[in-house]
């Protein structure tokens, strides 16, 4: 395909071809010893590090923006009246007792179906999406539905992750606070408490929002044009404190960087025309490709995504679509570790 062929809003037009072997499936250790990506977008420079040297890359002012959700056992296991096996992944709590869902087999978990989780937790399905196959259900239990999750369900892990982790924790980033996500905002695993410190003591800020990850961060793209996918909305919030923060940094002309695609999609929903963020909260089906004009974001720190996914147009978005494939290739060839476990990109 030449460029006069390439029609950026083709879903073929963000693949690459990545080994089998190139897909992380463990977490390196210690955290900030994973291998980053520094490419400088003025001066077209790159360069080749390891995580905690991102210390030498930032500066005193820089305003680091994370998100502080949780992942919590999402993933649960039940069956219904005949004995049939279901799989639930929660995804995004609507009250006390509704949640929207996915299950697994779809096509047996009708409207008016109950499934036993165990004998603290039931489940009734109250409608289905025919969109995208959510189903909304409402829980029955008995105690405190957080203590009973924490019993009962598992920490979902993405389907090309195969190997078993030993450390739970190592699925959560350091800073994570505020239960909800259905998956980690992997951008932030390279992060330990110390190398905070040592920003901060540098005068980097570190600014938390939050956006709980569910489907719309890791939905397939399924049509050929980008424009027809539709993403599925994620609650997120900014408090008046880091829109305090931030926009003071805008206003001084210092770079607000995010930490993953979660904080990008986070601050350029919360975005006001001026370059400078609203506090609140709400849902956001934000879809960030290529002709997107950044308000707030000036630099980026993310993961290596999967091809044809909606991660990497946003990062197309921000750094070209021809430049950030052939980056990626650069990673492949260089034997960078891929998605969730995996190596990091510093984009400035």
């Amino acid at each position: 395909m030449n460029n006069e062929e390439i029609n950026i809003y083709d879903t073929s037009a963000y693949a690459y071809d990545l080994p089998e072997e190139l897909i992380a499936q463990t977490p390196v250790y210690p955290r900030d010893s994973s291998r980053l990506l520094y490419y400088d977008r003025t001066t077209d420079r790159t360069e080749h590090r390891i995580f905690r040297e991102i210390k030498d890359l930032l500066k005193p002012g820089d305003v680091l923006v994370v998100n502080n959700t949780k992942v919590i056992p999402a993933r649960l296991f039940g069956y219904d009246a005949k004995g049939r096996e279901y799989e639930v992944l929660l995804l995004k709590r609507l009250d006390s007792t509704h949640w929207e869902t996915l299950l697994r087999p779809a096509r047996k978990a009708k409207i008016g179906s109950q499934i036993v989780i165990n004998e603290e937790l039931k489940l009734t399905i109250d409608s289905i999406n025919p969109a995208d196959g959510v189903r909304t259900v409402e829980f029955n239990y008995d105690g405190v539905f957080e203590e009973i999750l924490d019993r009962v369900g598992i920490v979902p892990l993405p389907p090309y992750i195969r190997e078993k982790l030993e450390d739970k924790s190592r699925y959560q980033t350091v800073y994570a606070k505020i239960d909800g996500s259905a998956a980690a905002p992997t951008a932030g695993l390279h992060f330990t408490p110390e190398l905070l410190g040592e920003l901060k003591a540098k005068g980097v800020e570190i600014v938390e929002v939050l956006l709980h990850v569910g489907l719309g961060t890791f939905r397939p793209v399924k049509t050929d044009n980008i424009l027809e996918h539709k993403m599925h909305s994620e609650y997120y919030k900014v408090t008046e404190e880091a829109a305090e923060r931030i926009n003071l940094a805008v206003k001084e002309g210092r770079r607000v960087i995010a930490v993953g695609t979660t904080s990008v999609r986070t601050l350029e929903s919360a975005a006001l025309f001026n370059g400078t963020v609203a506090a609140g909260e709400g849902n956001t089906d934000i879809f960030i490709y290529p002709g997107y004009e950044f308000k707030v974001v000036k630099g980026l720190i993310t993961n290596f995504h999967l091809p044809e996914s909606t991660l990497i147009m946003l990062v197309s978005a921000f750094t070209g679509r021809e430049k950030t494939l052939e980056l990626y290739r650069t990673a492949v060839d260089m034997k960078y570790r891929f998605f969730s476990f995996g190596d990091a990109m510093f984009i400035l």
